[in-house]
């Protein structure tokens, strides 16, 4: 029986340090001998991802900005889709006319280009996913689409330059992933497209994929997969919002991935 296994990146996977716990990491590698694909699913770009997975020697398929982008093990491009570069244009003309503060990034493949380097806030970026921007704007993004674009925020404002978005890009997806994290993306996309696009080419049934998650941002992938785990340290309104609809796991302090698979046998 084919199984299959997703796991969002921060929050999750890594701990408040940014680092895999001593029992989540040799849950991946027990995975691995037993022939099970251990995916990681994030709305990080491909360049955030790939230093996780060597340092922990991680193979297989990686999904980037929440399902928008499949690579397989080799970084082959699987499945691709983002916005025209017209209307990410007008997302970042908005958000500079508004004078909101925050800071943003616009990602495609694996190019991540930002307004200033110097902030703080994309030095603090880089520093965690263990990558490097470069300076630009839209018109130096190499591919015809966007598949993301990151708004670091100021929390305090953070719920109203969300609903702001929201309300002048109807058509787009706009999900927080953290206190500070709004992500603007394609409409449609979100970890489920990713987990279902995977699945349907490797032939696995939903049923038999677990997945781990933490934030709004993951609702779509646990409520589609037939094993949905949600990490304790997920928001106290998220986890009364899923009650009864996912398994509730230890946060990511404490290996809530290596226990959720145990509670399947998986391991």
């Amino acid at each position: 029986m084919k199984k299959i296994v997703f796991s969002d990146v921060d929050g999750t996977l890594l701990n408040k340090a940014h680092e895999m716990t001593e029992l989540t990491v040799g849950a991946v590698h027990k995975l691995r001998e037993l022939g099970i694909p251990f995916v990681i699913i994030s709305a990080r770009s491909p360049s955030g991802i790939y230093p996780i997975k060597d340092a922990y020697d991680i193979k297989g398929p990686t999904i980037a900005y929440s399902g928008g982008l499949i690579l397989d093990e080799n970084k082959k491009v699987l499945y691709h889709k983002g916005m025209p570069k017209a209307q990410a244009q007008e997302i970042i003309t908005h958000i500079e006319e508004k004078g909101y503060d925050l800071s943003y990034c616009i990602y495609s493949i694996d190019q991540w280009v930002v307004k200033d380097k110097k902030d703080p806030r994309i030095i603090d970026e880089e520093n965690i996913v263990k990558a490097q921007a470069m300076e630009g704007t839209v018109k130096d993004v190499v591919d015809e689409q966007i598949n993301k674009i990151l708004c670091i925020c100021n929390p305090d404002e953070l719920e109203t330059i969300e609903a702001d978005l929201k309300a002048k890009f109807p058509d787009l997806s706009i999900v927080k992933s953290s206190n500070k994290l709004l992500e603007i993306m394609p409409m449609g996309m979100h970890k489920a497209v990713g987990v279902t696009t995977l699945c349907k080419l490797w032939d696995i049934p939903l049923e038999n994929v677990a997945a781990f998650g933490d934030n709004y941002n993951d609702v779509e992938m646990l409520s589609c997969a037939g094993h949905g785990f949600l990490m304790g340290n997920a928001p106290v309104k998220l986890q009364e919002q899923l009650k009864g609809t996912v398994v509730p796991t230890k946060d990511n302090e404490n290996d809530g991935i290596y226990h959720g698979l145990k509670s399947l046998n998986w391991i």
